[in-house]
């Protein structure tokens, strides 16, 4: 076989591939998928490091807060999948859902099925509050966030109470979203992870109609680097933290 024979037979596989699949997930999401997974796991890692990582901390959580943000908005003005509208379902309708699959019905959605689409609501409440909180923490010993002078310290010790517990809420919450991906690799075939990095899925799980051609790729990178100006606008201007909160 010749070269250029082989290189027709590599084009004709990958065409075929291309044709096998529709495109569901836009790139704004995917990257925001990412960037979020990295951003935890920073925020995880270096608390663990102790009080000299911390303002590598707060760049995580930073980062956090403008990836939840950009989702929040991104679930109103996005991509057909992206929109909340189009993947949030009724207390009916998702409770059928969970029945159906207990039951071992396979009823696929091109998207997020109802009970993902309420483990993307928790995930993002819980990172967004958890990002938050941290800007007015204080560990009483060296180190407080940025909006710390805002908050009397009695406030700012409640705040950082709640915060440092709702992490291991967060942490059985992306537990159970990995288990979830999991499952539906092994008893359903559907492998979610390639789909949110290529964001194609299968043919015959995308109808007709369904598919996405565009991802607005400029209109996710204006919003984001708005979100971001925001909360620096924020952060630059907050109240200065007390004498006694310590050094920042």
């Amino acid at each position: 076989m010749s070269s250029y024979e082989e290189t027709l037979i590599s084009v004709d596989h990958v065409q075929s591939n291309a044709l096998a699949e529709r495109k569901v997930w836009d790139l704004p999401v995917r990257i925001f998928h990412w960037s979020l997974v990295g951003a935890v796991i920073a925020a995880f890692v270096t608390n663990k490091l102790g009080v000299r990582y911390f303002k590598f901390h707060v760049w995580a959580g930073y980062t956090v807060i403008v990836l939840v943000a950009f989702r929040l908005v991104w679930g109103l003005v996005g991509t057909r999948h992206a929109r909340f509208w189009n993947f949030l379902r009724g207390p009916l309708e998702t409770l059928t859902y969970a029945r159906d699959l207990v039951a071992g019905k396979d009823r696929g959605y091109p998207g997020h099925n109802p009970l993902g689409a309420l483990m993307v609501l928790a995930l993002l409440a819980a990172l967004g509050a958890q990002s938050v909180l941290g800007l007015f923490g204080n560990d009483e010993i060296y180190n407080v966030g940025p909006l710390y002078g805002a908050v009397s310290k009695e406030f700012s010790l409640v705040l950082t109470s709640i915060h440092r517990q709702l992490f291991y809420w967060l942490a059985g919450a992306i537990a159970l979203h990995v288990l979830a991906v999991v499952a539906h690799k092994i008893f359903k075939n559907e492998n979610l992870v390639r789909a949110m990095i290529t964001g194609r899925k299968p043919h015959h799980a995308v109808p007709d109609g369904e598919a996405i051609h565009s991802s607005r790729l400029w209109l996710a990178i204006l919003l984001a680097a708005g979100l971001a100006a925001g909360l620096a606008f924020i952060v630059l201007h907050a109240p200065a933290a007390a004498a006694d909160a310590g050094d920042f």
